[in-house]
């Protein structure tokens, strides 16, 4: 009786193991870190990069593409780019 009941509990979570295994999810594309971005411009579309610490950094990346550099609205404030630090682990 215990393993059949085991069984039944096994098919009856199977679905929901398949949801929290879904896909991966996508990766972040404004990094907070720096409050710069620069958005690039293609035939397939366009391509943020939020790597750079200023405006004329970005604006010599860009220079020669068709592109544009901005704030990066999710910029941290009053916090200089870097390494993250690391995590521990528990």
């Amino acid at each position: 009786m215990r393993l059949k009941m085991n069984a039944i509990l096994l098919v009856a979570g199977l679905p929901g193991l398949s949801l929290v295994g879904g896909a991966p999810g996508a990766a972040q594309t404004y990094d907070p870190r720096y409050p710069i971005c620069m958005e690039v411009y293609t035939v397939d579309g366009s391509t943020i990069d939020c790597s750079f610490t200023s405006i004329a950094q970005c604006a010599a990346t860009a220079s020669g593409q068709p592109a544009q550099c901005y704030a990066n609205p999710y910029a941290m404030q009053n916090r200089q780019p870097g390494p993250t630090p690391p995590r521990r682990n528990r």
